[in-house]
């Protein structure tokens, strides 16, 4: 299917512990995306989050601005330490209060793999055939450009990120 899938990649120039927690850590992975997560990351749970302008890129953080408190959920599917985190979601922003359907959301993955010369990360992005056909493409270029964004956001953030 031809929007069904988005997969990125980035070789980071971190150690795999950094990398691990950048992404699993609500509040460090909030930091770097632009969300603000009411708990922690743990299998089996809903998160609230709400959209709140990247502390990394000024530029991607203005282009967030205009959606800065809008309010979504994660459904927290796997932690699997040094290895893997995978949430669902209602990709996109959404257009009112109305809640989107449970059958709607996509599976967003973050993988990790030790190289060589760095930690290999995979994003992927499935489940964009749920989505109805009036906003399935839309939706979905939207969030191929978004990925992307982060991509260069959880760089930056590994740029700037002390252990602290």
């Amino acid at each position: 299917m031809e929007h069904d899938r988005i997969e990125k990649q980035v070789l980071l120039k971190a150690p795999l512990e950094r990398v691990w927690r950048a992404i699993s850590d609500s509040r460090r992975f909030g930091a770097w995306f632009g969300m603000e997560v009411e708990g922690g990351f743990v299998a089996g749970t809903r998160v609230r989050a709400k959209i709140r302008p990247t502390q990394v890129d000024a530029a991607v953080a203005e282009m967030q601005k205009p959606y800065d408190g809008v309010a979504f959920d994660l459904w927290i599917e796997r932690v699997e330490p040094m290895r893997c985190f995978a949430f669902r979601w209602h990709p996109g922003v959404p257009e009112s209060d109305v809640p989107l359907p449970d059958e709607e959301r996509t599976l967003v993955v973050f993988e990790l793999e030790q190289k060589p010369d760095g930690v290999l990360l995979t994003i992927t992005e499935s489940g964009f055939e749920r989505i109805p056909l009036a906003r399935r493409a839309d939706t979905f270029a939207g969030n191929d450009g978004g990925w992307t964004h982060q991509l260069d956001l959880v760089v930056k953030y590994l740029s700037l990120e002390t252990d602290g």
